[in-house]
């Protein structure tokens, strides 16, 4: 297995580096402080060689020059972050990458942003998801279209139930507060509310989570569930999905 190191960084995000020890590899995932990012390196005794971004934010992509100035790192991404970065190679939905021995599947979450992918590792049982989906949310609709946010949604919805994703931002106790509006009536939702609430009150992050525990409590996963489209409205799911990001935006 290899091996993920996560910290804090900038005012709410998390970073990761992933650590393949046989090959010696290292792949940063999204880089919002390239400083820190080469810091925690350093202090691992780990090298960069590769970074994994998921979509174009600066908060996301912004480290990219600080850490190939300092390492020669080889830049993997949507094409849209040539915004802010060159790229070394491209990717999109159905892609491969690689780190050492371990093969990682690009999947298209566009919807927060355009061309948001996430990186999948099934032997793993893990996935990098960035703003697409956090602990009982999902990203701003920035650039993307409910019909599209969901259709990516429906994707993450596809993976093992045991898989594990590491979302990009601590915003878990406010998303819980949301969830709680949106679905009062879950009482699976109450309890992960209360643990939540519990590692927070001691500093602990609540990220990773678990896919199966997203899909019996996150309401932004749950659109299609009869009871919340009877709730929030909504002909379709798109259309529900749509109803809860506008009542999250302004809530």
């Amino acid at each position: 297995m290899f091996e993920i190191h996560q910290f804090p960084c900038l005012s709410d995000n998390y970073g990761y580096l992933i650590h393949d020890p046989e090959s010696g590899e290292t792949a940063a995932i999204d880089t919002p402080d390239g400083k820190e990012y080469l810091r925690q390196a350093e202090a691992k005794g780990w090298k960069i060689t590769q970074i994994w971004n998921t979509h174009w934010h600066p908060d996301h992509a912004g480290g990219n020059k600080d850490i190939v100035a300092s390492s020669g790192a080889t830049i993997i991404a949507p094409q849209e972050v040539e915004r802010i970065s060159p790229i070394d190679r491209v990717v999109s939905d159905g892609a491969t990458v690689s780190l050492g021995q371990f093969t990682a599947h690009v999947i298209d979450v566009g919807g927060h942003t355009h061309g948001h992918i996430a990186y999948h590792f099934p032997e793993a049982g893990v996935a990098f998801v960035g703003d697409s989906v956090f602990a009982l949310g999902c990203g701003r609709m920035f650039e993307g279209n409910p019909e599209q946010f969901w259709a990516s949604l429906e994707r993450v919805k596809a993976l093992p139930p045991e898989t594990t994703l590491y979302c990009a931002h601590e915003y878990t106790q406010a998303n819980a507060a949301f969830a709680l509006h949106a679905d009062p009536e879950n009482e699976a939702l109450h309890h992960y509310a209360e643990e939540i609430a519990a590692k927070r009150s001691r500093g602990e992050p609540t990220v990773p989570m678990g896919l199966a525990r997203e899909l019996e409590t996150n309401p932004f996963l749950r659109a299609d569930d009869p009871v919340l489209m009877a709730k929030w409205g909504g002909s379709d799911p798109s259309e529900t999905f749509a109803a809860l990001r506008s009542a999250k935006d302004s809530f």
